[in-house]
């Protein structure tokens, strides 16, 4: 009889820190592999937010935080979401955490009771439904296709809503698709929202400054619902600080009080060196952030091309993150030495085995139709990636 938790045991491995892990393996044996598994930029972090660290450390901030962040810091995010997204929030109502994941666990164990809904839009970031797994709620899927790049319809929002529905969870840009609602979207679902006074908003926009239509809309900017909406951001993605752990949300001061109080039982306040960085990186401007986002719109462009060129992909031009989500069905059912492809995690693995390129399979992320392709790598890799993985297709029959 196992000693461990039910909790634990019914909970499924994070899929992109596997096959990240796989790939691993098979470099430790001496194999060339290509990752395109991770969602992690390759840019280094900009020298002024690493100043600040040494500054921070040489002037003794080593000591406890206070458990929902640094008033400075939690001043500079709320200046931030003013100045950036026309969002009105005190300092208060801002909670720093050890990283967007974090951020998402403590709103959703603050929120969602044993029982109650939780409807969340696939392809979903493959930690949505543990998250709500683990606050013994339940996971309801909407599902999105390639087609419609991967977004859904009020109308499926509408009738996805039950009276068990406590919460609705999205990001945009969207990991794993790539996906950004527009504002004419976001409206149409907030007016379903309007409806329903109950349910709650998880907007996940830790992608905010990787979008190539220049500009971020938040589902929060709806006065209407805006009291209802917990976003989540960080500055991993746009400051390439994905090994500093932080990230926050933002909500109504009933929220972020009961956020405080969850995390200063499980970790208490993110790190003092890594909150001045935050501030710096807050303050800073988006000089580093804007050129990182062209290197990833080139790259974009120069995978799509690639993509385009293989037979039986189907794939959409997504407009932020740095992901592609591409349609493998075509290749089910077909073999190669003797072993059959039947799903998209099959598929992902024969890549890595046969084409040493790792990526991931769609099912963890809600959609086991497609493979999720991350494009934070120099374009030489991408460039001999595709390659690689258009002959291991191609071998395919």
């Amino acid at each position: 009889m196992t000693a461990l938790s039910n909790r634990i045991n019914n909970l499924a491995e994070s899929a992109t820190i596997k096959m990240a892990k796989l790939g691993r393996e098979l470099a430790a044996k001496g194999v060339d592999v290509i990752s395109l598994s991770f969602g992690e930029p390759d840019f280094h972090t900009p020298d002024y937010v690493k100043e600040a660290a040494k500054k921070a450390m040489d002037e003794n901030f080593t000591y406890y935080t206070p458990v929902s962040g640094y008033p400075e810091l939690r001043k500079a995010i709320a200046a931030k979401l003013k100045n950036e997204n026309g969002l009105d929030y005190d300092f208060s109502q801002i909670v720093v955490s050890t990283g967007a994941k974090q951020a998402i666990a403590n709103a959703v164990l603050c929120l969602v009771n044993p029982g109650e809904e939780v409807i969340i839009p696939t392809p979903y970031w493959v930690s949505y439904s543990e998250v709500v797994k683990l606050a013994d709620g339940k996971s309801v899927f909407i599902d999105s296709t390639v087609e419609n790049d991967f977004k859904i319809t009020p109308e499926q929002l509408e009738a996805a809503i039950t009276p068990k529905t406590k919460l609705f969870m999205f990001s945009s840009p969207c990991n794993p698709t790539g996906s950004v609602y527009n504002k004419s979207e976001l409206e149409g679902l907030a007016k379903v929202f309007e409806k329903h006074p109950e349910v709650y908003i998880i907007s996940d926009e830790i992608y905010e400054h990787i979008n190539f239509v220049d500009k971020h809309e938040s589902i929060a900017q709806f006065d209407s619902i805006k009291d209802r909406v917990i976003i989540i951001n960080g500055f991993s993605k746009a400051f390439a600080m994905t090994g500093w752990r932080i990230g926050y949300t933002a909500s109504n001061k009933e929220i972020a009080a009961a956020c405080d109080k969850m995390q200063g039982q499980i970790t208490s306040g993110t790190c003092s060196i890594t909150q001045k960085a935050g501030v710096a990186a807050s303050e800073g401007g988006l000089e580093s952030v804007l050129k990182m986002r062209e290197q990833f719109r080139k790259r974009r462009d120069l995978v799509y091309g690639l993509l385009k060129d293989i037979p039986g992909i189907k794939t959409n031009l997504p407009e932020g993150a740095f992901y592609f989500f591409p349609n493998v069905t075509s290749f089910f059912g077909k073999s190669y030495n003797g072993r059959t492809i039947n799903d998209a995690d099959e598929l992902s693995l024969y890549l890595l085995e046969e084409g040493h390129v790792a990526t991931v399979g769609g099912d963890s992320f809600g959609d086991p139709k497609s493979i999720r392709m991350s494009y934070a790598a120099a374009e030489d890799k991408l460039v001999e990636a595709l390659k690689r993985i258009k002959e291991a297709l191609g071998k395919l029959s």
